[in-house]
C-alpha cells in the first residue's frame, strides 16, 4: 500500500456583496470572501491538500483564474473534480483533517453539516472528515476582521500489487 499526506492552505479577504461559502455551505453573515470562484476557503485548502498528497500540483494548476469555466464557480465542484483526479491516478482518501481560522462568524454552529457535505462529495465516511474552528486571538489579518484562512491535511493511500 502506498499512503500519502498532503497539507493544504488557503486565505480569502473579506468583500462586500458576496455571499459566504465554507465547507460548501452557505454561512449566514453581512459579507462573503474575495476571489475567483465563490472563494470556499475550506474547499480550497482540502483541494491542495489532496492534490499536494497525490503530486497533482495545486488548485491554481487545475482549475485556473484564466479559464472563464471557472468564475464564480461553485467550489464543490472543484471538490468533486479533485477526487475524481485523484481516482484516476488510483488513489482513494483516508481522511481530512482542516482547521478554518476566523474571529467572525462563529462556525460551530455549521461545523457538523459542513462535515457531512464535505463527506458526501469525497464519498468517504463522516467520521473520516475532521473540521475544526478556531480564531487567531485578535492577531493578524483574521484578527483584524479582514479575511479568513483555512488549513487542511489530507490522507491517501493506493493499493499496490505485490
Amino acid at each position: 500500500m502506498n499512503i500519502r499526506v498532503g497539507f493544504g492552505y488557503d486565505m480569502h479577504r473579506f468583500q462586500e456583496g458576496r455571499e459566504l461559502w465554507i465547507g460548501g455551505m452557505k454561512i449566514d453573515y453581512s459579507k462573503g470572501l474575495q476571489g475567483y470562484s465563490d472563494a470556499d476557503v475550506l474547499i480550497h485548502a482540502i483541494c491542495d491538500a489532496l492534490l499536494g498528497a497525490a503530486n497533482l500540483r495545486d488548485i491554481g494548476y487545475n482549475f485556473p483564474n484564466t479559464e472563464d469555466e471557472f468564475k464564480d464557480i461553485d467550489s464543490k465542484i472543484l471538490l468533486k473534480r479533485t477526487e475524481e483526479l485523484l481516482q484516476q491516478k488510483g488513489f482513494s482518501i483516508g481522511n481530512i483533517d482542516a482547521t478554518v481560522c476566523t474571529e467572525k462568524p462563529k462556525l460551530n454552529p455549521y461545523i457538523q453539516e459542513i462535515q457531512k457535505r464535505l463527506s458526501t462529495i469525497l464519498k468517504i465516511d463522516e467520521e473520516n472528515v475532521s473540521v475544526k474552528a478556531t480564531t487567531s486571538e485578535k492577531m493578524g489579518f483574521v484578527g483584524r476582521e479582514e479575511g479568513i484562512t483555512a488549513y487542511a491535511v489530507a490522507l491517501i493511500e493506493k493499493q499496490t500489487s505485490k
